[in-house]
């Protein structure tokens, strides 16, 4: 956990905040890489992530964009009302969404307010002097964050904005994926119509898996198919719990004393994620990939249940 300090807030664009983030010591912040994020401590008691998106070789401040939402859950809402000035606490720095080390194409596509891990992406690549190509897909001009950053920066020549409303042309994404070559990575944030529809349109162009990178900000409100009771087992003491219908795996697990690490408690971030020795989960998260997934050997306790009457989980 580190004290810091709020040192600047600006409007980036239609309901987005960027917020700089000092050390109150004034000493230098922990190093990070491209798509990592921190948590953030709020003062109504919830804990959000956010990616950093200035440039990774900063170690003065962190750098954070807050898009405010129409169905907060509390936390948008509370970022918008923070001051300059302000005291809070975070948590160090942890990426989840790495970019991957090899030395081909970089493909970053951005939805809305997903340009903020690519745009520490792009800065990263552009300092090593990678291949890489940025496009930025919003509504319209006004909701789009970090236009003139994007527009001054020395990758301007690599970077192209795609606006819904016409302005700049919509982004024809099956037709930009087929023109890449084969080691190209992708890198996708945004909205989940967003990525879905990028992530399907590589997928029916043959792109391998391994070659998508992705980043969700939040699931979807409405739970995957019933929710029947089912059965956990601690392996450390064979001691078994019943998770009930209405109730997580976190939840139970915190009724008899045991704490399992959580975060978003949506199945996005993989702070919760728990190793199955036996059972079958049922996947409800958006962080393991397919192959992950289908491998059944850990799960996301926040969020995701099980298939088989009971698992046994590495607790």
């Amino acid at each position: 956990m580190l004290d810091v300090v709020i040192t600047a807030i600006r409007p980036e664009a239609r309901d987005i905040l960027s917020l700089e983030l000092a050390r109150a010591d004034r000493g230098p912040l922990p190093a990070f890489s491209a798509g990592a994020h921190i948590d953030l401590h709020l003062p109504n008691g919830l804990v959000r992530q956010y990616s950093l998106c200035n440039h990774p070789e900063e170690t003065h401040r962190y750098q954070i964009a807050v898009l405010r939402s129409a169905d907060s859950r509390g936390g948008s809402d509370a970022v918008h009302q923070l001051q300059p000035g302000q005291a809070l606490r975070i948590g160090t720095p942890r990426n989840l969404f790495p970019l991957a080390e090899y030395g081909g194409r970089s493909l970053l596509l951005a939805g809305g307010i997903g340009i903020t891990p690519l745009l520490c992406m792009a800065e990263q690549l552009a300092s090593s002097d990678a291949d890489f190509q940025l496009h930025y897909c919003v509504r319209s001009e006004e909701h789009a964050a970090f236009v003139a950053r994007l527009e001054g920066s020395p990758f301007a020549g690599r970077v192209q904005l795609h606006f819904d409303d016409g302005a700049r042309g919509r982004l024809d994404v099956s037709r930009l994926l087929a023109a890449q070559p084969g080691d190209t990575q992708l890198y996708t944030c945004g909205p989940g119509g967003f990525m879905q529809h990028v992530l399907d349109s590589a997928r029916e162009l043959g792109w391998e898996e391994s070659r998508l990178h992705r980043e969700y900000f939040s699931a979807e409100a409405t739970p995957q198919g019933a929710a029947d009771a089912f059965e956990v087992q601690l392996a450390g003491s064979g001691q078994v719990l019943r998770v009930e219908a209405g109730e997580s795996v976190v939840e139970a697990l915190r009724k008899v004393g045991v704490e399992v690490p959580v975060a978003c408690e949506q199945g996005i971030c993989g702070t919760c994620l728990t190793r199955v020795l036996d059972g079958v989960p049922e996947h409800r998260d958006l962080f393991l990939t397919e192959e992950e997934q289908a491998a059944n050997d850990q799960f996301t306790p926040c969020c995701s249940r099980a298939r088989s009457p009971r698992l046994v989980l590495d607790l």
